[in-house]
């Protein structure tokens, strides 16, 4: 086989089949989505199903944490506020994980749940994760740069938004 069907092989089409990079490269995406959706569904879940996490106090408690936290959170102001209703913020947030984590899942604004995941994943790295020494202790960091990429390229295949954006240019073309 010549150098140059060899590239051939590697950029386009085997025998009318994609190229396994090819085919890689589309899907690189769906395993973090996979396992992000998941996540931030069982994080929802797990929150509101726990009797002990959605109340103001008491050991386990949203409130407790926060109160735990504050002096060593990179913004104080922001666990004041949270304080301020510490139940109605941890529906908030578990909500909020339920909803990033289907939308994502199922590809469904896929952007725009990957930029909620990623608020979430900040807002807890600033506050909950921050003093974590060494700083890679804190996995709430890790989770934000996780969000990153599906911020930056959504969901293009096995989504919803992409059956979505087939359906706009199938009628816009007819």
């Amino acid at each position: 086989m010549t150098h140059g069907i060899r590239s051939e092989m590697h950029t386009s089409y085997v025998d009318g089949r994609h190229d396994w990079r090819e085919n890689a490269t589309h899907y690189a995406l769906l395993p973090l989505r996979i396992f992000l959706g998941i996540t931030f569904i069982y994080a929802g879940l797990d929150k509101l199903t726990d009797s002990a996490f959605l109340k103001s106090g008491g050991s386990g408690s949203v409130g407790d944490t926060m109160r735990a936290v504050r002096d060593s959170s990179a913004i104080p102001a922001l666990v004041d506020l949270a304080l301020k209703n510490p139940v109605g913020f941890g529906y908030a947030i578990s909500f909020g994980e339920l909803a990033v984590g289907i939308g994502v899942l199922i590809g469904l604004f896929s952007r725009l749940a990957a930029l909620g995941g990623a608020l979430i994943s900040l807002s807890l790295w600033l506050t909950v994760s921050w003093a974590s020494t060494p700083y890679y202790y804190g996995n709430d960091l890790a989770y934000l740069m996780a969000w990153l990429p599906l911020v930056l390229a959504g969901a293009p295949y096995l989504s919803l938004d992409a059956v979505l954006r087939a359906r706009r240019q199938s009628s816009t073309f007819h």
